[in-house]
């Protein structure tokens, strides 16, 4: 069984200090999925832990909306968040 890479969002702002990007999606996403962060030198890998909306805790979003996530690693503006899905 292969996995996909699905484009659900980009990174529009990263809080280095709290480890927090805000995203703007462009597809559902929910506590639980398995995401990449993509750019010219950003690969991170990780599970959604943690994601606010108007810094109220959710489990899940969905297109359209601007979320805080927290990661585990540097990411920078404009980089791309990517779901794994299977196929």
């Amino acid at each position: 069984m292969s996995e996909a890479l699905v484009k659900v969002g980009s990174v529009a702002h990263y809080f280095g200090r709290i480890g927090v990007a805000v995203v703007e999606l462009s597809a559902p996403l929910k506590v639980g999925d398995r995401i990449t962060v993509r750019g010219m030198k950003t690969s991170l890998d990780q599970t959604v832990e943690s994601m606010e909306v108007d810094h109220r805790r959710v489990a899940s979003a969905g297109a359209g909306e601007s979320i805080g996530l927290k990661v585990g690693g540097y990411v920078r503006e404009g980089d791309v968040v990517y779901i794994f899905t299977a196929q």
